[in-house]
């Protein structure tokens, strides 16, 4: 028994997630966030080694694109490819079910588009970071 805490004082069971079986949860969770629809995009495109996607995916930090590739890794949505002893380049790619995302990103980027050109007051500046092409047709295995 801890002396230091309070009597009385246990800790609480946790409550039951009343979302765990909502699917559009599940798909929040794992494509939700500042930047998991960017980083989907870019490697969409094609994959990329992590200092070319920190540079697209700019201005995001080295520890958040850290953890933004390992949540979509966990989720099966990218793989990770190291080629050879540390510290050798690691190339990011979607994995085929990472493909299956492919619709999403550019319904949500075309919704963006519209988006943008119902609430902008400026034209847009083009910029080699923009995400406003669309993404290529899905390559043969």
């Amino acid at each position: 028994m801890n002396k230091n805490a309070p009597a009385g004082n246990r800790p609480r069971a946790a409550r039951p997630d009343p979302l765990a079986d909502c699917p559009l949860n599940a798909a929040f969770l794992a494509v939700g966030g500042k930047w998991k629809l960017t980083i989907l995009y870019w490697l969409g495109r094609e994959p990329h080694q992590f200092r070319q996607l920190q540079r697209r995916a700019a201005p995001v930090s080295h520890k958040v694109l850290v953890e933004q590739l390992r949540e979509l890794e966990a989720q099966g949505l990218v793989s990770r490819e190291s080629s050879g002893a540390v510290p050798a380049p690691v190339r990011y790619a979607l994995t085929g079910y990472g493909e299956t995302l492919r619709p999403l990103i550019e319904t949500v980027r075309i919704w963006g588009e519209q988006h943008l050109a119902r609430t902008r007051t400026k034209p847009a500046i083009e910029t080699p970071l923009m995400c406003a092409a669309p993404l290529p047709s899905r390559k043969p295995r």
